[in-house]
């Protein structure tokens, strides 16, 4: 497959002084990168190849096999950027990335390939399909988009960081979840960035690796790689996470800490997002939910002149001058304990207040694996004395990311950059919590009342009653409540047994204040129901036009098959609902899109002379020269029907006669399966 990051260079040591040329090169290479994921998503490039050196087209394969019956799927893209979890051993037996292998033996797994229903559904060259169980609520669908040169991970750099963060952005539409393959030694430095990089995230990305490859015979890989795809295609969880052993960590707040162990990875200062055992398991109140009414970003730009500086008995304050000079513009300080610096070391005490002075930012956090800084000594006191600002209990490597990330935000002075670094951003760290209501008050109550005990039983309960009340408390309009209900500890996103939201059931009911302040809470638009209905859905299926707009605003968009987009528009247009029309056009619909028979909603608009309709169509970008599978236009319907009104407005684009067919629809009728 042609590449997407360049080969890592061997010397990336030097930096610093390469710094210039490298930079100009990663320009180019990012440009390069973009396009040729753009080639892969759509597959307009006759040499935009798969793993497996076969030419696709991701357009005819997005809407090949629609009838699945009524099987919910969930779209995963799987970005490979190498790792031990894809190497192979060679003759010799040692362990190396083989370009091309990875999609291929994962094809011969029946753990990982349910090679008669994807057949079935996308052909012998469709993406991947994982076999369903009965505890699964949607069907797990991946690509995999094979990074090259594979990367070791102990390459990676802050170019690979940004490659990655714009070829999410580049499908971020087009799928329901994000797993990225990753070796493991620097895994947690990548977790974090991409946490800071991707803005108003709204869905789950999870990295994972593993210690042994995936394909040897006793191997962490196949459990980690297989509840990522589950997880990353059934659960809204719009956080960047780490996956590894039985846990998704959030991936800012990870370490590696076992060179050697399945459970490779540690979340020191926060709990499991969620456990995977029998059953998966999501601790939803500890989702940090982005609660600006954004819409998902890339922010593809790191400052590159930080550092890690620990401290150690005897350092000398020229080691320490010395690294503290331009062009250093931020160090993360990891101090004894609690934050504490020798007492008795005024030279190095001056060294740091001299940089601060400078603009150089300093940030504080423990050697200590966890706990986090303070204040409490007199040690801590000299430090804040001196500028240096507290990175609570924020691990090395969300604390340099994040400084990285802080200091390339040029509309910010140095003053807004030390207040960030300060500030729970991605819930990277814990600056204490205001006395709330205790979170489970409310369901303890209850369960008393019905004499319920263990924990599942609480859990268990949670789920019923908050979706309920919250639903509830929309519907009679009571924002105050829903603030109540989030102070006990709801999460404002959960779902009711049907999987529907607080904000599926705000927007069919169209109250454009709930709306927003759901949206303020950190409501996800992204959720869909067990129909496969999102709020954005739900708004355009009830005309909500000024709800349409606010979903769009933050990051909502059309979701499924084109074709069956077109199915329902073409159905709006058959009743002259032109409301329905104007729904769709808002939320981004193309209004010549066709459905199965090669019929655009102008074709049926004419056909049965809804003249309103078919003037709106055409004052709105609708083509009238689209033909169907029989060569007929819009036009050509309205004569034969004698639709009068239509026939007049469409009388400039008669095709006098001639007929124009559509190669794609006529080739996709001849080869649908009618036997079935």
């Amino acid at each position: 497959m042609l590449s997407v990051v360049r080969s890592c260079d061997t010397n990336d040591r030097s930096c610093i002084s390469n710094q210039s040329r490298r930079s100009h090169r990663s320009d180019r290479s990012r440009v390069k990168a973009g396009t040729i994921m753009s080639q892969f998503l759509s597959g307009s490039q006759d040499n935009v190849r798969d793993n497996e050196g076969n030419g696709r087209n991701m357009e005819s394969r997005r809407n090949s096999g629609m009838a699945n019956g009524n099987e919910q799927e969930g779209r995963v893209l799987v970005l490979y950027t190498g790792g031990t979890i894809g190497m192979m051993r060679n003759e010799q037996g040692a362990l190396v990335p083989i370009t091309n292998a990875f999609v291929k033996n994962l094809r011969k797994y029946p753990q990982l390939y349910d090679r008669e229903y994807a057949e079935k559904r996308f052909g012998a060259m469709g993406p991947l399909v994982l076999p369903v169980t009965a505890t699964d609520s949607r069907r797990v669908v991946y690509s995999v988009f094979e990074y090259s040169n594979l990367c070791d991970s102990s390459n990676m750099t802050m170019d690979e960081w940004i490659r990655i963060a714009n070829d999410i952005k580049e499908s971020y539409e087009r799928f329901d979840g994000f797993v990225i393959l990753h070796g493991t030694d620097t895994l947690s430095y990548t977790a974090s960035a991409l946490s800071f990089m991707l803005e108003a995230l709204g869905k789950i990305v999870i990295l994972t690796g593993s210690q042994v490859p995936i394909f040897d015979t006793r191997s962490d890989g196949l459990d980690n790689f297989l509840a990522a795809l589950v997880i990353a295609a059934n659960y809204n969880i719009p956080e960047v996470c780490v996956f590894f052993g039985t846990n998704l960590l959030r991936g800012n707040r990870t370490s590696k800490t076992s060179a050697s162990s399945f459970e490779a990875f540690q979340s020191p200062n926060f709990p499991p997002l969620a456990t995977a055992n029998i059953k998966i398991e999501v601790d939803y109140r500890s989702i940090f939910r982005p609660c600006t009414m954004e819409k998902f970003y890339v922010h593809a730009s790191l400052n590159r002149n930080v550092g890690l500086l620990r401290l150690f008995p005897s350092i000398t304050s020229d080691l320490v001058k010395v690294f503290l000079q331009p062009p250093i513009e931020g160090v993360i300080l990891q101090s004894y304990g609690m934050g504490n610096v020798p007492t008795n070391r005024e030279d190095i005490i001056e060294e740091l207040r001299a940089a601060t002075k400078r603009g150089v930012i300093i940030v504080n956090i423990t050697q200590c694996a966890t706990g986090c800084v303070s204040d409490a000594y007199e040690a801590g006191k000299l430090l804040q004395k001196a500028g240096v600002i507290s990175g609570f209990d924020m691990t090395p490597e969300a604390a340099l990311t994040k400084l990285a990330y802080v200091l390339s935000k040029n509309e910010w002075d140095t003053e807004t950059k030390r207040q960030m670094m300060q500030t729970n951003l991605r819930g990277e760290l814990t600056a204490g919590r205001p006395p709330t209501i205790q979170d489970w008050d409310l369901v303890e109550a209850v369960a008393r009342s019905l004499r319920l005990s263990s924990a599942a039983e609480l859990q268990e309960l949670g789920s019923i009653l908050f979706p309920a009340m919250l639903n509830a408390a929309v519907i009679r309009r009571d924002v105050v409540k829903l603030e109540s209900l989030r102070g006990y500890g709801a999460d404002i996103s959960q779902a009711n047994a049907d999987g529907r939201t607080a904000l599926h059931i705000a927007c069919c009911e169209g109250d454009l204040k709930v709306v927003r302040r759901l949206l303020k809470m950190g409501a996800n638009v992204h959720i869909k129901d067990r129909f496969d209905r999102t709020p954005l859905t739900d708004a355009i299926e009830y005309d909500r036009h000024e709800i349409i707009r606010v979903l769009l605003q933050c990051g909502a968009h059309l979701h499924g098959e084109a074709m069956m987009i077109g199915e329902k528009m073409c159905a709006a247009a058959t009743i002259g609902n032109t409301k329905r029309l104007q729904s769709y056009l808002l939320a981004g619909a193309d209004l010549s899109q066709k459905n199965i028979s090669g019929r655009t909603p102008l074709h049926f608009a004419a056909l049965h002379d809804h003249v309103e309709t078919t003037k709106f169509l055409m004052d709105h970008g609708a083509d009238p020269r689209c033909v169907d599978m029989l060569g007929k236009t819009a036009a050509d319907l309205a004569e034969a029907a004698r639709a009068a009104g239509a026939t007049r407005l469409l009388a400039p684009f008669k095709q006098n006669g001639v007929q124009y067919v559509d190669e794609k629809i006529v080739s996709r009728v001849q080869n649908l399966d009618l036997s079935q």
